[in-house]
């Protein structure tokens, strides 16, 4: 297929579908790419699969909840709700967390758990506080299963979930006393943004949420507690309640545009595009009642999410990176502990159902602290040896391989492109010097690469 001429593609504009063309070619590194930022990377015949099928059908397959086929389950419902129960019933969070970790490796829908793990931090919610494992298990599984809706419909869940609402201190809002905490996060994060709202709306929205309590561990709406007076919220006058109030925020064009910067933060890097770029998302997202999964797609067939200026610019995440390597390294059968796992994304600096405050955790370049690279480097080299993750051995393709091929087929998996000779020659030096064997070197090599800084831009 032909592709557009650079005359053309300026006219197209960055959210135009990506064709493939001489200058932005369907090609490993793109493939990569694609299932870095909207999945945990991918194995060897995923990206071979794709390479051949091409991006029509790639996306297509992300898009449906297909992309991830090694170790996904045929029985991934049944053990995850086996693993959940139990995790409950057990009252250590530890498990629980190694559920949802249990879920990103087994599931063929590699982007709904991304999106799940985008609104766990939009909707930053700790069970610190909540304390109460059953709340937080059924508020990730509402991430996951409104993860693409309609943002309305997310957002009306997310404000009634109980774990949401004990953590904002919603039970104490009632007539007379109000309670500003809901109302403010509701505003400032979940919604409009700073700059749009006042600190009497923060007040008048907290009249209106009155009443909204948890009861038995369920949303309950205590009429006695609400305050029916009139109030004025961003200029409307009227006796608005708890739903009145959603419905405004839903409809004021700061939340499509807060919603178009939060979709572009986790699908593209830094400066990706413009603010027009993201304004004309927010846009389209109004027109089609702010829904995500058509958002998101779009975002992901467009010529801005493949353009050469968008490739190895964002920092992966601490549980993108864990669940990610295993996933390069081809460790399915056995899968090292999840358990293990979610302790080292906590090590690294993201310990899921505990983000660090209200506004979750503020990612960038803030995941590479000094501690946090430390700990990828250890996490990466316990991997490649596959000890304190759960694994009796080393995982099997680290096994009876020459550590030059095998820098060579982590780097194609890894960073989507084959760095250059020198590159690949200091890895295989630094894996050999000290190494007891070409065993050992191998091990020693996958933990470079895998730690290596360009591995840590996805």
């Amino acid at each position: 297929m032909k592709g557009p001429s650079s005359m053309d593609a300026q006219k197209e504009g960055p959210w135009a579908p990506y064709r493939p063309s001489p200058g932005a070619p369907w090609d490993l590194r793109r493939v990569a790419h694609l299932h870095r930022r909207a999945g945990f990377a991918a194995t060897r015949a995923e990206i071979e699969r794709d390479l051949r099928e091409g991006p029509e059908a790639s996306l297509d397959r992300v898009l449906a909840g297909q992309a991830q086929e090694a170790g996904a389950r045929s029985d991934l419902e049944e053990m995850a709700a086996r693993i959940g129960d139990a995790a409950v019933e057990s009252r250590d969070p530890a498990r629980l967390k190694a559920w949802w970790v249990f879920r990103m490796l087994a599931s063929p829908d590699a982007l709904g758990e991304r999106l799940a793990l985008l609104w766990h931090n939009h909707f930053a919610t700790s069970n610190r506080k909540v304390d109460d494992l059953a709340a937080m298990r059924r508020q990730v599984d509402l991430f996951r299963r409104l993860a693409r809706a309609p943002f309305g419909d997310l957002l009306n869940a997310a404000v009634r979930d109980p774990a949401l609402l004990v953590w904002l201190d919603a039970p104490a809002n009632r007539k007379g006393h109000p309670n500003e905490n809901l109302g403010r996060e509701l505003m400032e994060l979940f919604t409009l943004g700073i700059g749009p709202f006042t600190e009497a709306d923060v007040k008048e929205a907290a009249r209106a949420l009155t009443g909204w309590t948890v009861r038995e561990g369920e949303f309950l709406e205590n009429a006695p507690a609400y305050d029916d007076g009139e109030k004025t919220i961003l200029g409307q006058r009227g006796r608005w309640t708890g739903a009145d109030l959603v419905r405004i925020l839903l409809d004021h064009r700061a939340t499509a545009r807060r919603l178009a910067g939060r979709l572009c933060e986790t699908f593209l890097g830094e400066k990706a595009v413009e603010h027009g770029a993201v304004d004309e998302l927010a846009e389209g997202l109004r027109t089609h009642g702010l829904d995500v999964g058509r958002g998101v797609a779009t975002i992901l067939r467009s010529r801005a999410f493949f353009a050469a200026s968008n490739l190895g610019n964002r920092i992966v995440g601490p549980v993108e990176f864990v669940v990610g390597a295993v996933r390069s390294l081809g460790c399915f059968d056995p899968m090292p502990s999840p358990l293990l796992l979610a302790e080292w994304c906590a090590r690294i600096g993201q310990d899921l159902l505990y983000p660090p405050n209200v506004g979750g955790w503020p990612g960038g370049r803030a995941w590479l602290s000094s501690r946090g690279m430390i700990a990828r480097a250890n996490f990466a080299a316990a991997l490649a040896c596959g000890r304190d993750v759960g694994l009796d051995g080393p995982p099997t393709m680290l096994r009876d391989v020459a550590p030059g091929r095998l820098v060579a087929d982590l780097a194609a998996r890894c960073l989507g492109r084959d760095p250059g000779d020198a590159w690949r020659s200091t890895v295989v030096e630094a894996a050999r010097a000290g190494a007891a064997s070409d065993a050992d070197a191998a091990r020693r090599a996958a933990a470079l690469v895998l730690s290596c800084p360009e591995a840590q831009l996805g």
